[in-house]
C-alpha cells in the first residue's frame, strides 16, 4: 500500500499567522490555488480511497487533490486537527514560552494545560493509520493538519518516539510512504506546489 500523506491548503487564518487547530475554516484563494497546483503530483494515480479530517479545509484539499467530490471523501475525527485549546486562535507571536517549549521539542516539554498531548495525538492517529493498513488498498489518499501529520509520520517512519515533529508541513507538501505488512518505507517528501506559504 502506498499512502499519500498531505496538509490542507492554505486558510485565512493560516496567513494571518492565528493558531488554527479546532477552528473549522474554509480554504482561502491561495489554499485553493496550493491544492490546484498539487494536483498534477498525483495525476494517473487511481486512490481507492481517499481519507480526511472532518474540517472543512481538509475536505476541499481532498477533493480538489483527488477529483471526488466531497461528500465522497470518508472523514475520520481521529485526525482532526490538534487541540489547542486557550492557544486557539491566539498570534504565532504571543504564545509564551510555555508553548513554544513544548510546541518546538514536544519531546522533551510537556504539553500546556488545555493543550493535546503527544501521547493523545500519537494514540489517535497511529490507531487511525493502523486500521488503515488492514485495508486491501493499493493506493490512498490522506488529507489532514500540520500538527497531527506529524505523529502520522513518525508512524510511518517508524519513529521510536512516535513522532516526526521537523521540519514542519507545509501546506499541500504530499509525503508518499509505503506500507507492507508492518514493514514501512519514505519514499519522498519533494512533491510541494509553487503557491505553497510557510502556513
Amino acid at each position: 500500500m502506498k499512502i499519500y500523506l498531505t496538509r490542507h491548503g492554505q486558510t485565512e487564518l493560516n496567513r494571518r499567522k492565528l493558531m488554527q487547530g479546532r477552528t473549522d475554516e474554509p480554504l482561502n484563494e491561495n489554499g485553493i490555488t496550493q491544492a490546484k497546483e498539487a494536483r498534477p503530483f498525483l495525476e494517473g494515480i487511481e486512490f481507492d480511497a481517499v481519507y480526511s479530517s472532518p474540517l472543512i479545509r481538509a475536505i476541499q484539499t481532498a477533493s480538489i487533490l483527488s477529483g471526488k467530490p466531497e461528500e465522497e471523501i470518508i472523514t475520520d475525527e481521529r485526525i482532526r486537527e490538534v487541540e489547542f485549546g486557550d492557544y486557539e486562535l491566539r498570534k504565532y507571536n504571543n504564545l509564551g514560552p510555555r508553548f513554544n517549549a513544548f510546541w518546538l521539542f514536544p519531546e522533551t516539554f510537556p504539553n500546556p494545560k488545555t493543550v493535546e498531548s503527544v501521547e493523545s495525538m500519537v494514540s489517535r492517529s497511529h490507531g487511525f493509520l493502523k486500521e488503515l493498513e488492514t485495508k486491501n488498498y493499493k493506493n490512498v489518499l490522506v488529507v489532514c493538519h500540520g500538527g497531527i501529520m506529524r505523529p502520522m509520520s513518525g508512524y510511518l517512519m517508524d519513529k521510536e518516539s512516535g513522532l516526526y515533529w521537523r521540519p514542519r508541513p507545509k501546506n499541500c507538501e504530499i509525503r508518499v510512504f509505503q506500507s507492507v505488512k508492518g514493514q514501512h518505507r519514505y519514499i519522498n517528501n519533494s512533491l510541494r506546489p509553487k503557491a505553497q506559504e510557510m502556513e
